[in-house]
């Protein structure tokens, strides 16, 4: 319905929403490209196939291939999942080889208590699934989600198109550093937009070297802080396109003493 934090500042800044169901748990409203309906509990078990891992890639492909055909010459990164900072906190522990308590923070606001048992609940995970941090497909697979794999497939999109794709906070990170493993070129197509306030994310921009437009401690996903980037992506541009040089204004231009 729009209604939304992310849907109510693309308004104000010009962006167009997409809504896709890649996974959600029931029937939806909005465009549907499910892969299956929820993820299964990681603590237990695979939180999918690799079948179904691979399909949520190829679902965030096929998105940023329509964007193309409609004309679009940048692609934001933005998600609704629950309890994806834990699922992609499992991600990032694995792919960087850091201990879980390393990069899981408190997501929408647990208690200290809360971030212990997040933790434990990760290390267990990864302890039973035994993800291959070599296989970058393995990990999201034993202990990601459909979100992630989603947001993995804009991001090889994007490169695949030639369009440069805005990454948002912490889910999107851990789906871009999935992205990078798996085709280490596409770093050359993202641009961050901002430091999410959960510990993974300075570890995650290190490892892909990049350096974060904006620092709100902004903690809300959903695309908000990628959506935030772009009037100030706007502005450099129209800096760009229409300063005219030293020259076109008769100042010397400035010589370096």
């Amino acid at each position: 319905e729009g209604k939304t934090s992310a849907c109510l500042m693309s308004r104000r800044a010009g962006v167009d929403v997409f809504p896709i169901d890649i996974g959600v748990q029931t029937k939806t409203k909005v465009y549907e490209d499910k892969v299956a309906w929820g993820t299964r509990n990681m603590a237990k078990g695979p939180a999918m196939s690799k079948k179904e891992a691979q399909e949520a890639i190829h679902a965030g492909i096929r998105a940023a291939w329509r964007s193309r055909e409609l004309g679009y010459q940048i692609l934001l990164t933005g998600e609704m999942g629950i309890g994806n900072t834990t699922t992609s906190s499992a991600v990032v522990s694995v792919l960087l080889g850091k201990d879980p308590k390393e990069v899981t923070g408190k997501g929408a606001g647990l208690s200290d208590e809360g971030l212990l048992r997040k933790q434990q609940v990760i290390r267990t995970a990864i302890q039973r699934n035994r993800p291959d941090p070599q296989d970058p497909l393995d990990v999201l697979a034993k202990v990601g989600g459909l979100d992630i794999g989603g947001l993995a497939g804009v991001f090889l999109g994007g490169a695949m198109y030639r369009i440069p794709v805005v990454m948002d906070g912490f889910i999107s990170a851990a789906a871009a550093l999935v992205a990078c493993r798996i085709e280490p070129k596409v770093s050359d197509y993202i641009l961050p937009s901002h430091l999410s306030g959960e510990g993974g994310m300075s570890l995650v921009l290190k490892e892909l070297g990049k350096e974060p437009f904006l620092h709100c401690g902004m903690k809300l996903g959903e695309g908000t802080g990628a959506v935030a980037l772009m009037p100030l992506l706007d502005m450099a541009l129209e800096v760009y396109r229409h300063m005219p040089d030293f020259e076109g204004i008769q100042i010397e231009a400035y010589q370096p003493l």
